[in-house]
């Protein structure tokens, strides 16, 4: 299905952009969540006709984004959760607001919550790769570790995947939902493998 990207989704495209991404995808996160629209022509014209205002606008941004970028990139960033004794699962939940929160606190660098490419809230202690979009030209990515209090990261956690598939969905929702997360999971990973991406941005 082809949809028009209101925000980055990271493996599938930026903001503006047009994307091929499976049904499930689109039904069950992105149209829900107001990620992006269907394609339609309707929605095509309009993107259109936008297109001048926005490319105005990424003009004058895109130095600032540039320079945000360089002092972000490769950074690690810590949050504290609290856990049970001996586990994994937070109390909670880590979310865009308390990461481009803490990306303020330890680099001085101020981001937007909604410039924090995730799906879903982190609710379990590891490391993560978080992708922030700066600008339709420029990412950063960052590596967040979610440790409890004695900055334990868990087990055997070394590394996860970009928090963005919905693996704590499927673990922590009901039967129903979870396989629905579990289907757009793989609907993602297997786009972003064939490199599905349609180019209708920059």
């Amino acid at each position: 299905m082809k949809v028009i990207l209101k925000q980055t989704v990271a493996k599938v495209g930026k903001a503006g952009h047009v994307a091929n991404v499976a049904d499930g995808l689109a039904r069950n996160f992105l149209f829900p969540r107001g990620m992006a629209v269907p394609a339609t022509r309707e929605n095509l014209a309009r993107l259109e006709r936008e297109r001048a205002t926005m490319d105005e606008a990424a003009a004058k941004t895109l130095d600032g984004a540039r320079d945000k970028a360089e002092k972000i990139d490769g950074k690690v960033i810590r949050l504290v959760g609290k856990t049970a004794p001996n586990q994994t699962k937070l109390f909670g939940q880590i979310t865009t607001a308390d990461i481009a929160q803490a990306i303020e606190s330890e680099v001085g660098v101020a981001v937007d919550r909604r410039q924090v490419a995730l799906l879903h809230p982190i609710r379990r202690l590891g490391v993560y790769d978080v992708l922030i979009d700066l600008h339709r030209e420029v990412d950063a990515h960052i590596r967040l570790e979610v440790v409890d209090e004695n900055g334990w990261l868990g087990q055997t956690i070394t590394e996860q995947r970009p928090a963005l598939a919905g693996e704590e969905a499927a673990n922590e929702k009901p039967a129903a939902e979870a396989k629905d997360a579990a289907r757009a999971e793989s609907a993602v990973e297997a786009h972003a493998d064939a490199g599905a991406t349609d180019g209708g941005g920059e």
